[in-house]
């Protein structure tokens, strides 16, 4: 009986403990989010005052003030959803076919050690390249509309993709695909089995990655092309030296990546649940 309590009483004492420190993480996560709020906060208020008092030149860093109005205004004739929509799309479409069709090579490389090495200096050539210097040709041969600036988002991220997802494959525990032989493992078998369940936190920290390398080439390309987006929105501020229209289709630009970024962290904790 005594020992009965014994262990009863341990159980209770690590429950409270386990409970205990659910609690600091929580509050730690809270801590994080807090921290990070307070710090845009209180960047937007010192860049009011020092814009109102003159301490730097409005004309040239606008002020928040003067950006929400133009939004608010931008919001009334629908403009800024057009513009930001189609952006929007162009980023999803270069992110979602770079992200596919760069994991789908990817294991045609892991599959063929063969063409893997053929064509490994061309993927490192290619990725050193200024593929946004290379945004005109792009155009061209793509077509001067969303389709070419869609293709120069593609080129961007594409070849990230690939040689990421490919170094996350060669990564894998060795031992784990042997073992999968000896019970006579297809090739097919070790992909499904070993080689993509492994690979996943490669896959999710490339995709996070190639948010931003998608819309850069977006912007490239509507700076090159478009007659709407956040891109044109920005170009048309320089021009007509409106740096609140800049800033405006900046600030979007920003929160449009940032929701990307957290669907991707989305599908990171519903899929990487196990490593926290």
């Amino acid at each position: 009986m005594f020992m009965f309590n014994k262990k009863t009483t341990a159980t209770v004492d690590y429950s409270k403990g386990h409970v205990a420190y659910l609690k600091a993480v929580k509050k730690h996560k809270l801590m994080v989010k807090l921290c990070q709020v307070g710090f845009l906060i209180l960047f937007i208020l010192l860049w009011e005052i020092a814009a109102t008092n003159k301490w730097i030149d409005a004309f040239f860093t606008s002020k928040p003030s003067s950006i929400v109005r133009l939004i608010v205004n931008l919001s009334r004739d629908g403009s800024i959803f057009k513009h930001t929509a189609i952006s929007v799309f162009e980023a999803l479409m270069g992110f979602a076919i770079g992200t596919v069709l760069g994991t789908f090579l990817a294991i045609l490389l892991w599959w063929s050690d063969f063409f893997a090495k053929v064509f490994d200096p061309y993927l490192v050539v290619l990725n050193a390249l200024p593929k946004i210097a290379l945004g005109p040709i792009i155009i061209i041969w793509a077509g001067a509309g969303m389709s070419g600036i869609i293709v120069t988002a593609l080129t961007i991220s594409l070849v990230v993709t690939i040689l990421s997802t490919y170094s996350g494959f060669k990564e894998v525990d060795e031992e784990k695909i042997k073992m999968l032989k000896t019970f006579g493992a297809s090739k097919l078998q070790i992909l499904q089995k070993v080689i993509f369940p492994a690979s996943i936190p490669t896959m999710i920290n490339t995709m996070k990655i190639n948010i931003g390398m998608t819309w850069v080439g977006v912007i490239v390309g509507e700076f090159l092309v478009s007659k709407a987006g956040l891109g044109y929105l920005i170009v048309y501020g320089g021009q007509v030296f409106r740096l609140d229209i800049v800033m405006a289709g900046v600030i979007i630009l920003a929160i449009a990546t940032a929701l990307m970024y957290q669907l991707i962290v989305f599908l990171e904790n519903r899929f990487l649940k196990w490593r926290q």
